[in-house]
């Protein structure tokens, strides 16, 4: 077999210009984060908050650096195979987990396993898909010994793909692909993340863990770049509360915040400057429509609701310009892709679309005598709250009634998983990768723990499943632009806004770089004394 070598010096010698200069220099940072996450198990994880923390607690074979590059992991090195469905990755002879212990292909073997047997319930098992049997082994067709991924040797992993994946790489940085202890994993069930029986191979390891108040990680003295992190130890606190948080960050309680108050934003950088950074993001935002529920099965009030929305209002006026408007579910400028389609709305003001949506409803049997009564659910933050007060305004115009329910982040997202019977729901994404399939399998028939709402259509699926064998990129592109379009007329999901990232970042934090995968590992971090 025609192999081609991929020397990765260029990726070294940038994580080594990003190596803070001493160890110690620095004591605790004190990290805002997104929300508390409902599991430190990275194979049932399937947050961005929990994305944070597994990026300082483990590495995959391929990790981000703090500009977002690729960067190697536990593996040292790889190569390709001309064909590029063999992946070789040769792993790091000093890697360690936090017991000592070494680091091993049959860990990663062990964990792709693990991820993929259907007892585990993993919400993001597709995104090892590529890997050659890795559906059927999910589903239960087949045993796991038919994966594609093989151990040749304790620092030698082999594995093949079903079809070339131009964005594999990507996945395997991803959260869901990182090793577990095996030998922990065994001994500990599902109490395998807590304090005191976590066994981690990244460069920190878990301290305490107080549900609701924060997660401590301490430099994992085993990891090879141990003596070169310079922030020791990093509490990530979770923020839901976005005006309490900036209290905290002004008071000097938090040297960071990933997220921001958007009704606030000219406040905000009026008073905090350039500690407010912005920067681009592969993120959407989206109202989820419950299709089996009747009259939300009924496209035509898809459609009334979505023409009613002005999306510029929410990305520019509620938002500050910290979001753009979103009429299409893939954003602009992702790899492996071409312009997306739109669904209608853009042109004109949503005033012009009145009568489109007037008429819809009229259609669907709904009007003065009989307005649609619309429940509306949402995770609870400023920005959401805020979000859903503007849009029932909009709606409420034609008469729309319109109830809020809303929970904690932990408790929404598990309602929408588990299929509950909501009309309307806010759902977001947050890409895992720069290519258009990382947003549109979200919609795929089965994709049950991601496809809140579980619509299904057969050509969408046809589409997405062509796409994923075909070799040529331009003729994938057409193949997916044609299943968005479907998805985009059908509207399960009302695209509202993609994102950009917005933090607040204190003088004394250094490192941070905004980047499109939002990747700010605490590794490459440095906080002055």
């Amino acid at each position: 077999m025609a192999i081609r070598r991929r020397a990765w010096l260029a990726g070294a010698a940038a994580l080594a210009a990003v190596r803070p200069a001493r160890a110690g220099e620095s004591g605790l940072y004190r990290r805002g984060n997104d929300a508390d996450p409902e599991t430190l198990d990275p194979h049932r994880s399937s947050t961005v908050a929990e994305a944070h923390i597994l990026r300082d607690l483990f590495d995959g074979l391929v990790t981000y650096d703090n500009h977002g590059t690729i960067i190697p992991g536990a593996a040292r090195s790889w190569t390709v195979s001309e064909d590029g469905l063999t992946f070789r990755f040769d792993l790091r002879p000093d890697g360690r987990w936090s017991t000592g212990e070494p680091v091993t292909a049959d860990d990663f073997v062990y964990a792709f396993r693990r991820i993929l047997a259907p007892a585990t319930g993993a919400k993001y098992a597709e995104i090892l898909f590529p890997i050659r049997g890795a559906a059927g082994v999910n589903r239960g067709q087949t045993g796991d010994d038919a994966l594609g991924a093989i151990a040749e040797g304790p620092l030698r992993l082999t594995i093949t793909l079903e079809q070339p994946t131009p964005y594999f790489l990507e996945l395997l940085t991803h959260q869901t692909a990182v090793p577990v202890h095996r030998a922990s994993v065994e001994r500990y069930g599902d109490a395998f993340t807590r304090p005191g029986n976590f066994v981690t191979n990244g460069p920190y390891r878990l301290v305490d863990r107080v549900p609701g108040g924060g997660i401590t990680l301490e430099v994992n003295p085993h990891h090879p770049e141990a003596g070169a992190i310079a922030i020791r130890r990093v509490a990530f606190l979770p923020m839901s509360d976005m005006a309490s948080a900036v209290r905290r960050f002004a008071a000097g309680e938090l040297d960071s915040l990933s997220d921001l108050p958007v009704d606030q934003i000219a406040d905000l950088r009026r008073r905090f400057g350039t500690q407010v950074v912005l920067g681009p993001s592969l993120g959407l935002e989206v109202l989820v429509v419950n299709t089996h529920k009747a009259p939300f099965s009924d496209r035509r009030v898809r459609r009334a609701l979505s023409l009613l929305i002005d999306r510029e209002y929410l990305a520019d006026g509620l938002y500050g310009g910290t979001m753009s408007p979103a009429y299409s579910i893939c954003p602009p400028g992702i790899d492996n892709y071409r312009t997306p389609p739109e669904t209608e709305g853009r042109q004109g003001l949503p005033i012009d679309h009145e009568a489109e949506a007037r008429r819809l409803l009229a259609e669907a049997g709904f009007g003065p005598g009989r307005p649609l009564r619309v429940e509306y659910r949402f995770n609870v933050s400023d920005n959401n709250r805020n979000t859903a007060v503007a849009i029932a305004e909009m709606w409420r115009d034609l008469g729309i009634e319109t109830r809020f329910v809303y929970t904690d982040a932990k408790t929404h997202f598990a309602y929408l998983r588990d299929g509950g019977a909501f009309d309307v729901a806010r759902y977001a994404w947050i890409a895992d990768y720069s290519d258009p399939q990382n947003f549109l399998f979200l919609l795929q028939t089965g994709n049950d723990g991601l496809n809140a709402g579980r619509w299904s259509n057969t050509d969408y699926d046809a589409l997405l499943a062509r796409a994923g064998s075909e070799r040529d990129l331009g003729r994938r592109a057409d193949l997916m632009y044609e299943a968005e379009t479907i998805a985009l007329r059908e509207l399960p999901w009302i695209p509202l806004m993609h994102y950009r990232s917005k933090a607040l970042i204190a003088p004394r934090l250094h490192g941070y770089t905004p980047n499109v995968r939002n990747a700010a590992p605490t590794r490459f971090l440095r906080l002055d004394a």
